[in-house]
């Protein structure tokens, strides 16, 4: 018997006078729309705060983007990999199942030679280094560390980096007909790209997709949540939080600022005409003019430049 290729995930088939739909016997049971939806939200999430990671360990400018979420088999996933790459074996307690995280070994010796003051680029083929493992080994587990940030909200788990291969071929976690849940990332570490993977057993993520579906709340909950929701936002209101009004930096060599002397005068590139910006934590959120108010300094906020302009 002979089946007409499945359809792509997260679509359905409209009932009515559109004929017979084909069936994949090897796939019972697919991803709805809502799940996908609802996976897609978690793996942004991830793969925002995984780019910023990259960014900030790797002090190069780096991007993590969610390209697709696919329902394969597991032998179907294996045969997209390369050979060599480096795989993570995954534990995500207090779930079953072994989640696996793979990346090109092209973008792990990019990465290794930013953390280890290098420019980046492309790099050789070779095995990794008895030095360059345990940085490996670090970084992934921050990238676990933002796995379970981006999952927060559909479960709570506890991803623990088990052991690292470079040939899918040697795995034994899953069996070849295994449906599992593929999320493919696409990865850039300064100038080096390339597409990473997360493997996701289906029987491990399923019972999680369908259990948001079906939490409904008493009214002695909601009670709670909207009392917690409320302190929450009192709490935060009331915050102080430190206010800077600052002018426009200028800049300077090193050498001029360690001869700097009391007394020295240094000529500020901040026009006259151009408020002041008022800062909070490094962000812009309004401007204003200095002044006092008795004997106090003071400043008054003003519109912004751009809003004068549309005026």
């Amino acid at each position: 018997m002979t089946t007409s290729p499945p359809r792509s995930p997260g679509k359905m088939s409209r009932r009515g006078n559109t004929g017979p739909t084909s069936y994949d016997f090897r796939r019972p049971i697919k991803l709805s729309r809502e799940h996908i939806r609802t996976l897609q939200i978690a793996f942004e999430t991830y793969a925002r705060s995984c780019g910023t990671l990259f960014t900030t360990r790797l002090r190069a400018v780096s991007s993590v983007s969610l390209i697709s979420i696919e329902q394969l088999n597991y032998d179907e996933y294996v045969a997209t990999l390369s050979n060599p790459t480096v795989i993570a074996v995954v534990h995500i307690e207090p779930l079953s199942g072994t989640v696996l995280m793979e990346i090109s070994t092209s973008a792990v010796m990019t990465a290794i030679d930013h953390m280890l003051g290098g420019p980046g680029g492309a790099q050789p083929e070779r095995p990794l280094t008895d030095v360059e493992m345990p940085l490996l080994r670090g970084l992934l587990e921050r990238m676990l560390g933002e796995l379970r940030y981006g999952f927060e909200t559909l479960v709570d788990i506890n991803p623990k980096l088990k052991e690292i291969e470079y040939n899918a071929q040697f795995l034994r976690t899953h069996q070849p007909g295994d449906a599992v849940v593929v999320a493919s990332f696409e990865v850039r570490i300064g100038t080096e790209e390339c597409v990473a993977s997360i493997c996701l057993p289906f029987g491990t993520i399923l019972p999680v997709l369908e259990m948001q579906e079906t939490i409904e709340l008493t009214a002695a909950d909601r009670m709670v949540r909207d009392a917690s929701l409320r302190n929450l936002t009192a709490g935060l209101s009331a915050a102080p939080i430190d206010v800077a009004v600052r002018f426009q930096p200028i800049r300077m060599r090193t050498d001029d600022i360690v001869e700097l002397r009391p007394g020295d005068v240094l000529p500020l590139g901040h026009p006259t005409s151009v408020p002041l910006e008022v800062t909070v934590n490094e962000t812009v959120f309004a401007h204003a003019v200095p002044g006092n108010q008795g004997a106090r300094l003071a400043c008054l906020v003003v519109p912004s430049p751009k809003e004068e302009e549309r005026r």
